[in-house]
């Protein structure tokens, strides 16, 4: 896994030596260097996609249905977070020039991805805040973030991300008649789906071949994949707001792509 740091350099790079690419997650340091990745790629007539599995498995997209199709009713907040205990201080990770941020950049893009799937919204505003309990190891990167995002529709979304503890996992859907969650989320294997009650019963499946058999067919027939360039400018878009909310220690605006 390259770091964060690089993934501008390089499709730039790649793009210009006429390759189609495929990212990943997060897409680049800052909004603005993920439009300049896509300009890149649009200027070369190259396609650009960007590494989000979890838009690929059968227990996201059921999940998803169950929202979109009212299995729980009308929609009316979510609830997601993702998180782990980081190990060694002087991985890339913990360096901001590197990765450009923590736990927000590297896992709680995944909550923040799963918000936005369900919805199939951009949020409006979001308030954030962070805790750091370990200011030596933690000094340039975020160690625990909460944040809270509003959506058109009236949707509240309740995220948090941590580098400081295993556990956090999860989405949870709730709706006006029921509720759909997933625990575990977002690992690679052993996802878990249940319907206001009910254990859906799935086949796992690999994540990383689901998604790069639909960048091959995207190529093939000459069509921009569901996770563009654009998609990643949007999670983007997002994470700038919440660290520019933990800054001002209010509720922020969040940028149109």
């Amino acid at each position: 896994v390259l770091p964060n740091s690089m993934h501008h350099e390089f499709t730039i790079r790649a793009a210009k030596a006429g390759k189609h690419v495929f990212c990943e997650k997060p897409m680049a340091n800052s909004a603005q260097e993920c439009r300049e990745m896509i300009a890149a790629c649009d200027a070369a007539n190259k396609q650009l996609a960007i590494g989000y599995r979890c838009q690929f498995t059968s227990h996201h997209l059921n999940l998803q249905s169950a929202v979109r199709e009212k299995a729980i009713g009308d929609l009316k907040m979510i609830e997601a977070g993702f998180g782990f205990r980081i190990g060694d201080p002087n991985q890339w990770r913990l360096k901001k020039a590197l990765a450009g941020g923590g736990a927000l950049m590297d896992v709680g893009i995944y909550a923040l991805q799963a918000c936005r799937f369900l919805t199939g919204q951009e949020p409006i505003s979001i308030m954030a805040q962070e805790t750091k309990t370990d200011a030596a190891k933690f000094a340039e990167v975020d160690e625990s973030i909460t944040w809270m995002m509003k959506f058109p529709s009236g949707v509240d979304a309740y995220c948090s991300t941590s580098y400081n503890f295993n556990g956090l996992n999860k989405v949870v859907a709730y709706g006006s008649n029921g509720l759909a969650k997933m625990d575990p989320a977002y690992s690679y294997s052993d996802l878990q789906l249940e319907i206001n009650g009910k254990k859906v019963d799935l086949k796992q499946q690999d994540h990383f071949a689901s998604e790069l058999d639909d960048f091959a067919t995207c190529i093939r027939e000459n069509r921009l994949s569901k996770v563009s360039g654009h998609e990643g400018l949007k999670d983007l878009l997002a994470i700038e707001a919440i660290y520019k909310s933990i800054e001002n220690r209010s509720s922020v605006d969040v940028q149109k792509a």
